[in-house]
């Protein structure tokens, strides 16, 4: 059953007349009858009585007309309101973005964004990277905000800005006054780490591995501030991006990292096995064209 074929069975039974339906509706008549017949025979029933070459809505053709208003007022809200996603000054971007961005970054870019597009909606959600990059392929969000580059071809990835990287340390340890240092002076101690599959653990492990050590690993967590609360707590040290001014941790010294490679590259992913939406790539087109840092 085609929509064109509800469409033209709710006029033809308010109007209970297949002439004046066929003009309203401007197909041919013969068109409009044999349309009739072979929705007939699919439910199996006559939908109209047929006295005097008239027709009158019988009791199943009455209870067509409601399920088929129903279904074809269903269909026009549906279309509304793909359209309202689609359209690039009103519709909706799905955004997953790393925990550690989510603070400063996040919230400045869509200020910035919403300056000139008030009306576009946004659906946020928060994730570890591998976790944003799953639901990207699976189509549950348009965009990501992540690091570090996304493996594979199915991905889309502009850098945005690059983080140093540092040894965090309770503000009493030895090694806090220190203005920099390497990670092999670490080797020796207890470290606070994000749970593998993180990113940022992953870059963690690479650079203890460059110093000539493995980690061992006191405590996992999953979050940056979780992770550097633990570190003020006396748990350990822990390899976390050097934080701005209003995120920084009481209680921990930041020891920037001397070590090649330390450092994390944030950008913006996105699918390339299908069109992003109209609003969603607007939206992308702003943040590339910008610089964050």
């Amino acid at each position: 059953m085609t929509v064109d074929e509800l469409q033209w069975y709710v006029v033809l039974a308010e109007t209970e007349h297949m002439t004046e339906a066929a003009a309203r509706l401007n197909v041919a008549q013969p068109t409009l009858s044999r349309a009739l017949a072979r929705l007939e025979r699919r439910l199996g029933t006559p939908l109209f009585d047929r006295v005097h070459r008239r027709l009158r809505l019988n009791r199943y053709g009455e209870i067509l007309l409601e399920h088929a208003r129903r279904c074809l007022a269903e269909l026009s809200v549906a279309s509304d309101r793909i359209a309202s996603l689609l359209d690039p000054d009103r519709g909706t971007v799905r955004l997953a973005f790393l925990h550690s961005v989510a603070t400063w970054l996040v919230p400045e870019l869509l200020r910035r964004y919403r300056e000139g597009a008030p009306e576009v909606r946004f659906e946020l959600r928060q994730a570890a990277g591998h976790e944003m990059l799953a639901d990207l392929r699976a189509g549950h969000v348009d965009l990501a905000v992540s690091g570090p580059r996304p493996e594979g071809g199915d991905i889309g990835w502009q850098p945005l800005f690059r983080e140093q990287l540092c040894l965090v340390v309770p503000e009493r340890h030895a090694l806090a006054g220190r203005g920099r240092c390497g990670l092999a002076a670490a080797a020796r101690e207890p470290f606070v780490a994000l749970r593998r599959g993180f990113g940022m653990r992953e870059i963690s492990d690479e650079l203890c591995s460059a110093a000539g050590f493995t980690p061992a690993i006191a405590f996992e967590s999953t979050e940056i501030p979780s992770m550097e609360g633990l570190v003020a707590a006396g748990l350990g040290v822990a390899v976390a991006p050097l934080p701005r001014a209003h995120r920084s941790t009481p209680g921990v010294a930041y020891l920037p990292l001397t070590d090649a490679g330390a450092h994390r590259v944030i950008g913006l992913a996105w699918p390339l096995d299908r069109p992003v939406p109209p609003v969603a790539e607007r939206f992308a087109e702003f943040v590339r064209s910008r610089r964050w840092s």
